[in-house]
This record gives C-alpha cells, structure tokens and sequence, in this order.
C-alpha cells in the first residue's frame, strides 16, 4: 500500500499539508464540503449539502475533530483533493454511561476520546478525477501510523455499500470482519 501510494502521490503531484489544530482545518471548509459532494454523489441515497447544513456540520463537528486522525491530500494548486476522517470510538463510552451524560457521561465520553483502543472512520473522500488512482492508499499511508502510535488497534468503518467495488477492493488488504449489516428496502 505504501509502494502504491508513493507512486500516487508522485504521478498526481499530491502532497500532505500539515495539520496541527482544527483551526488549521478552516481554510479547507469550503473545498471538504464540495469535494464530499462531489465523491458521493454516484451513492445510493446521497443528497448534497445545501449551504445551511455545511455550516451546521462545520459548528458541530470539524472544531471537535482531533488532527492526529485527519488526513487531507492537496493537489499542486493547493486544491483538495482527498481526505481522511476519523474519531475515537465513543461507543463503549456510551453504553458504560447508559447513554446519559450527566453524571458521569462526560467523563467516559472526555476519555474515550483520550484514550481509546478503536477509532471509527468517518469519512473517506477522493475528487472524482481522482478516484481509482490509488489516491485513497494515501490516507491510510498517513493515517495507520498515526493509529498505531496512538494505541489504535481496531478501526470500525461507516456503512460501505457492498455492491461498492471500489471501496469493498480497499479492505482485502486488511484483516477484516463483518460483524453489521444495514440493509434498506423498497415496498412497492
């Protein structure tokens, strides 16, 4: 993955920007909501952000967000072209709390977020000219390490579409188990 990503990053001319606060990330607001858009677009169910709901996110989320666990990918004309989202997993947190924050909620949520063994990814995007350009391997080239630094030893993913070849294709390379299944139907 690391051979694949160097040569991705060399042949698109992408490099790593320097993330050190969620402050760093602000200057990138616009071009993350645009190319979230833009990568979902093709899913099933995708609706675009409108105006109010990027704001809304962006005040919800993105100050709380830890940079040790996102990864952007800039193109020479310093244009996003990639990003990585994840956060600690709250989700034992959460059930030790009963799912009330008060009393002591807060503070199994404030260690989770501390101190975790697992980390959920949130958010995988690539601009569409970009995709199937082994762009993606980037992030996990950037992200892993971090990960394991940090104590990391299991990664939980967001809901993937299995008829989703492309994002089904990253995880063979991984030790993987499925252990969620979400599924929709239409009655007609």
């Amino acid at each position: 993955m690391k051979r694949v990503a160097d040569i991705a990053e060399q042949r698109n001319e992408l490099y790593i920007p320097e993330v050190k606060s969620s402050g760093d990330l602000l200057k990138y607001k616009d071009q993350f909501f645009n190319v979230l858009n833009q990568s979902y677009k093709e899913i099933f169910g995708m609706v675009p952000l409108d105006e109010e709901q990027k704001e809304e996110l962006y005040e919800g989320y993105f100050k709380f967000l830890d940079p040790r666990y996102v990864c952007l990918v800039l193109d020479k004309n310093e244009k996003l072209a990639a990003f990585g989202i994840s956060v600690p997993s709250v989700s034992k947190a959460l059930q030790k709390s009963g799912g009330n924050l008060y009393p002591l909620g807060i503070y199994h949520l404030w260690r989770a977020m501390k101190k975790n063994d697992t980390i959920d990814l949130l958010l995988i995007g690539v601009r569409p000219d970009l995709q199937n350009k082994g762009v993606n391997s980037i992030l996990f080239r950037e992200l892993i390490p971090r990960y394991i630094e940090n104590g990391i030893k299991y990664v939980e993913t967001t809901q993937n579409q299995d008829n989703n070849e492309r994002v089904q294709a990253q995880w063979k390379y991984f030790d993987g188990r499925q252990h969620k299944r979400s599924r929709c139907y239409v009655k007609k």
